[in-house]
């Protein structure tokens, strides 16, 4: 039977919650769409066109972690059905996600789609290795445009994932999908003030009689 993302978040405390607001009953016998282990294709696709994701860890101290991740579209690889992976680049030294990893490999995800409204939630465990440990999963993971250098590969096994409902996801763009969706428009300004132009010019250079002064 696969295994559920409610099997995970619901714990006797989230029930007791669910009760005192009425909602027990949603969820007491739940069978539904939430029963998420394995990505298909349209996580695949979904974290293809992702460039950044929040990544949650939990600290010896028991204190939760969330931190953002940032890179080229298509950095979080799905290795396969069951795994994850990116590559992580020397960045301010605070290591604060791989020591929590390190304790509890425990760890959750959040990858948020601003301009389509959707959100994937995953719960996951984590393993960090030496960059250098699987030449083929560097070769994955590895972005050689990017330049900076790699300390080690975040490998996450999937357990369960689910998918947010759109509401309350505000609209928001970034500056190369604002450009990729005005580019016609910006297309056609370049044409027009071109054509502009060459008017001025005609007119300066006696080509076309002014407005209101016939030959």
């Amino acid at each position: 039977m696969p295994y559920g993302f409610m099997d995970i978040a619901i714990t006797p405390s989230v029930r007791r919650a669910q009760a005192d607001m009425g909602a027990d009953h949603l969820w007491s016998d739940f069978t539904g769409h939430r029963q998420f282990d394995r990505l298909g294709s349209r996580e695949r696709e979904f974290l293809a066109r992702r460039d950044s994701f929040y990544m949650a860890s939990v600290s010896e101290t028991s204190w939760p972690y969330v931190q953002h991740r940032g890179g080229p579209a298509g950095f979080l690889k799905a290795v396969d059905d069951q795994t994850l992976a990116f590559a992580d680049y020397s960045g301010n030294r605070q290591y604060i996600t791989t020591g929590n990893v390190a304790a509890d490999n425990r760890i959750c995800l959040f990858l948020v789609d601003y301009p389509h409204r959707a959100r994937l939630k995953i719960y996951a465990t984590a393993e960090t290795m030496a960059f250098d440990a699987d030449p083929d999963l560097l070769a994955v993971v590895a972005d050689q445009a990017y330049g900076a250098k790699i300390e080690r590969i975040f490998r996450i096994h999937l357990k369960a994932f689910d998918w947010n409902c759109p509401q309350h996801i505000v609209p928001r763009f970034t500056e190369a999908e604002i450009a990729a969706g005005t580019q016609t428009l910006r297309d056609r300004l370049i044409a027009l003030e071109a054509e502009n132009a060459d008017m001025r010019a005609r007119l300066t250079g006696g080509d076309i009689s002014p407005l209101g002064q016939g030959n």
